[in-house]
């Protein structure tokens, strides 16, 4: 037993022998090896995923970053600059600036994930107006793309939780279909009370997600879109943090696709008084 200990400690990938009549130790210990194992590869994984992901992030920082520089030296150096193409230059300048500090405020996630442990500070919450105020809060950004947001929210949609955390939740929803969604469409939002739990769907159209990806979108720093050319890559940090969140609050969220269709279903306790 104490060799086995000491190869549990240092688990290799050759099963543990012990001796004869020790067999219901020997399989619990391989099992506990063969967890191990798979936590590490799970975390070197996570690291490696970080790592080619800061790397992105450093170089897609040159791109935006030479932008501002190269349209602020233009107006700096061409006093005679027309009032259009002067408009012009600084609005450029401004939307590579705004693209900066989305690349900051990944590095500024990647951060936060990693040190920081989720404390909660929960009150009762009305979800329904908190879902309402969000929605109208994105038809801005939503009518840029021709989108709109649909509610079907039932009234007795009442939990405890912690109103910023899950609002960063829902936050990360709402882009995702923003994202992702095909102009044009509107985001479904429905919410409805099943006895103690409250369940939540956000569906968008668009294209549908591959089995092996949508299995992976939980995952820390895995990002659905790869191409570091459009502005919708991101740290892959949002749906990691979201699950984070959710199962602190004691629910859970999952996600399915088919036919042009994007799912995301949230079910939390629901508040016994409401």
């Amino acid at each position: 037993l104490q060799e086995g200990a000491e190869k549990l400690a240092h688990p290799g990938q050759e099963p543990i022998h012990l001796p004869e009549g020790k067999q219901q130790a020997e399989d619990q210990l391989n099992l506990v090896r063969e967890q191990a194992l798979r936590n590490a590869r799970a975390a070197r994984d996570a690291e490696q995923r970080k790592n080619d992901l800061v790397v992105y992030l450093a170089h897609d920082l040159k791109t935006p970053l030479t932008s501002v520089i190269g349209y602020l030296t233009l107006l700096r150096d061409e006093p005679q600059l027309s009032p259009q193409l002067r408009a012009r230059y600084t609005g450029v300048a401004l939307e590579k600036a705004e693209r900066l500090e989305d690349l900051v405020n990944e590095f500024f996630d990647i951060t936060r994930f990693s040190l920081t442990h989720l404390e909660l500070e929960c009150r009762t919450e009305d979800l329904k107006r908190m879902l309402e105020q969000m929605c109208s809060e994105f038809a801005p950004v939503l009518q840029q793309k021709d989108m709109s947001c649909a509610l079907a929210l039932a009234d007795d949609l009442t939990a405890i939780c912690d109103a910023d955390k899950m609002a960063r939740v829902f936050d990360n929803l709402l882009n995702n279909a923003l994202h992702y969604g095909y102009p044009g469409t509107a985001i479904q939002v429905e919410g409805r009370r099943q006895g103690q739990t409250i369940v939540l769907t956000f569906q968008n159209a668009g294209r549908t997600i591959p089995p092996e990806k949508l299995s992976r979108m939980f995952e820390q720093f895995f990002r659905l879109d790869t191409s570091r050319s459009t502005g919708t890559g991101n740290a892959g940090l949002g749906l990691a943090i979201a699950k984070e969140i959710v199962e602190a609050h004691g629910g859970t969220i999952t996600a399915r696709s088919a036919e042009e269709q994007i799912i995301f279903t949230v079910t939390l306790p629901a508040a016994r008084n409401s």
